[in-house]
């Protein structure tokens, strides 16, 4: 049986934490903005959270290719005053994971916030309660099954990302080659054997997270 190299998974489940940490405090700001908020642009904010969904990932590589590469305004200035280099490291994989992610957090949390009575909401401010406490001690606990469910779409989405990975990250063993990018290269070469066991690993990883998310979303309303 061929020897399985486990670096991927590793870096999988690294990129698709990071990247969920951010979906999630990015995504909870952005959908209770949509939900609560009524300002002029809101459907092209709406429409440009969403954009990441429907576009090829080989789009967004570009697109991110063009942000944050050497030759970018971006880049250049992170190389020649920070010394920092983006492109083909694990940090890039995690800025493509976070943006494919970013819209089914942004959706799923702002579709369970606006379920909420917005007369409860009014009622706390009556009371004199600032907004910041009002989004964190009605808002969020209200739609926390919404905001959970967003959180477990954000990780499997990130742990199985690829195609705009593979543009910014490139596919360098040891040092940014994720699960999907590694099955990629398996299939390449004709290793069939590794390339299955890699798809029954990830599957298994991410049914799991999944699983064991919908299992804390479960009980009575709070």
């Amino acid at each position: 049986m061929e020897a399985i190299d486990l670096f991927p998974l590793y870096l999988s489940l690294r990129v698709a934490g990071i990247a969920t940490a951010i979906s999630f405090l990015i995504g909870i700001a952005l959908a209770w903005l949509l939900a609560r908020r009524r300002f002029w642009g809101r459907e092209i904010l709406g429409a440009l959270v969403t954009v990441p969904l429907v576009l090829p990932p080989t789009v967004l590589g570009y697109y991110l290719l063009t942000t944050i590469g050497k030759q970018s305004p971006v880049g250049r200035f992170l190389e020649q005053s920070l010394g920092i280099t983006l492109i083909f490291t694990w940090q890039s994989a995690v800025i493509a994971s976070c943006i494919v992610s970013l819209p089914l957090m942004v959706r799923t949390a702002q579709a369970s916030m606006e379920a909420i009575d917005p007369d409860l909401e009014k009622a706390a401010r009556t009371l004199g309660r600032s907004e910041v406490s009002i989004f964190l001690t009605i808002t969020v606990p209200l739609a926390w099954r919404g905001i959970l469910a967003g959180t477990a779409l954000a990780f499997a989405r990130a742990t199985g990302e690829f195609g705009a990975t593979l543009m910014v990250a490139g596919n360098i063993p040891g040092r940014t080659q994720t699960m999907a990018v590694a099955i990629y290269d398996a299939v390449q070469a004709g290793r069939l054997s590794l390339a299955n066991t890699l798809v029954v690993i990830l599957t298994a990883v991410t049914v799991g997270a999944l699983a064991i998310l919908s299992w804390a979303g479960r009980g009575p309303e709070r």
